[in-house]
């Protein structure tokens, strides 16, 4: 496998994206509209939010998506278009439709995304003025302008490729991600697309996908709180050539593989850029009795607050990490478990060890911090990816609407 780091979500052979300022966002000059086509049909899957309130175009792709293909995806920052009732499905669907007619396809092959404030009502005008001109701007290398569109609150687009080589033919799967804030699993609040020149059935697309969003997405978590619009969606167009893949082959496994790392990487991205961070903090935990356990022992680590504003203090207060392990609901022994901060032990046997307090503390002064925690309990292990609580987070979600 090859890391195309300047890649996004035109790599694949057979996909142009585009963005445009279409004033979706008021008082801005951003571009807030972006389009990913294929040049073909395209198998098509994706993964929602688990939250009971779901927004308009979740509603509107989840018809769409039982036909199992795809050829376009619209996204839009800005408005988020949820809560938004009857004239909200009716404003996702006629998205769907002028960007179908603009591309001379069905307005069913066409997907919907949207991101921003919840509540308001998508400013039709300005979109339906913009869709000529995202479909007339779609170009091989508009994949890096799609993602800045698709930004709410980030502060860096998110993309990035990869090659991987199967029975003597490459592929490549790319993609693009958007999320900083309102971040917790099931599935992480953000919004992705992952396109790729493989050729593969929808069914089999649609069950790696949910295999990799375990293990990238959905080990993500920025603040514990889930979103109304998260949508991960992946296209698969069979431009490399080839034969299909098939389950249970060593090409199925080898595509699974490439396909896990785009979605790791830009779930990394994504804790990386939370609202208001300072630091990415990677919890690897081991020893978990299956993956389910580690993850979940993991995820009470990363959405504790207190471990989050000690971590951007600089404070090796490994007591916050051991208390969230304790109340995640993971039978552990106290006496068994091992937490590592920076590559220093600092909870063994039951109690904490002796270190150094101010080099620990130097330590912790990085870009990334690393939290390692043993449960003794089996071989699973998980990884999880979250971030710091500085000041500028009360201070983006204070400000959010006003």
């Amino acid at each position: 496998m090859r890391i195309l780091e300047d890649g996004g979500v035109t790599s694949a052979r057979g996909f142009r994206a585009a963005a445009v300022k279409a004033g979706i966002k008021p008082g801005t000059d951003r571009l807030d509209l972006a389009l990913v086509a294929s040049d073909r049909p395209a198998s098509a899957a994706a993964v929602f939010t688990t939250n009971r309130v779901q927004a308009a175009p979740i509603l509107v792709d989840r018809e769409h998506l039982r036909r199992g293909s795809a050829r376009a995806v619209v996204l839009n920052s800005g408005n988020a278009n949820a809560c938004t009732g009857e004239r909200g499905v009716a404003d996702a669907r006629r998205t769907c439709a002028l960007v179908a007619q603009a591309l001379g396809v069905a307005a069913e092959e066409v997907l919907v995304c949207s991101t921003g404030v919840i509540g308001v009502p998508m400013p039709m005008s300005a979109l339906e003025a913009a869709v000529p001109a995202v479909v007339a701007a779609l170009a091989e290398n508009g994949g890096a302008l799609a993602a800045q569109a698709i930004m709410t609150t980030d502060t860096v687009p998110k993309s990035l490729a990869v090659e991987v080589e199967l029975d003597g033919r490459t592929v490549r799967l790319g993609g693009m991600a958007k999320g900083a804030g309102m971040i917790a699993p099931h599935m992480a609040t953000m919004l992705s697309v992952v396109t790729t020149d493989a050729a593969l059935s929808s069914d089999l697309l649609g069950r790696l996908l949910a295999r990799a969003a375990g293990r990238s997405f959905n080990c993500v978590t920025v603040d514990g709180d889930m979103s109304t619009n998260d949508t991960l969606l992946v296209l698969a167009n069979g431009a490399a050539g080839g034969p299909a893949i098939e389950p249970d082959t060593d090409a199925c496994e080898r595509f699974y593989a490439g396909l896990e790392e785009v979605c790791r990487r830009l779930a990394r991205m994504i804790a990386r850029d939370g609202e208001g961070a300072t630091k990415l903090i990677e919890i690897q935990v081991r020893g978990g009795r299956d993956e389910a356990e580690a993850r979940q022992a993991g995820l009470a680590v990363a959405n504790s607050n207190l471990v989050k504003t000690a971590v951007f203090g600089n404070d090796p207060n490994w007591g916050r990490i051991l208390c969230a392990v304790g109340y995640s609901g993971v039978e552990i022994d106290p006496a068994r478990v091992e937490v590592c901060l920076c590559g220093v032990r600092i909870y063994d046997h039951g109690s904490g060890q002796p270190f150094d307090q101010q080099a620990l503390s130097q330590a912790m002064r990085t870009d990334e911090v690393p939290i390692a925690i043993d449960l003794q309990r089996g071989e699973a292990v998980a990884e999880i990816f979250t971030c710091d609580f500085s000041y500028d987070y009360v201070r983006i979600n204070a400000e959010y609407t006003t």
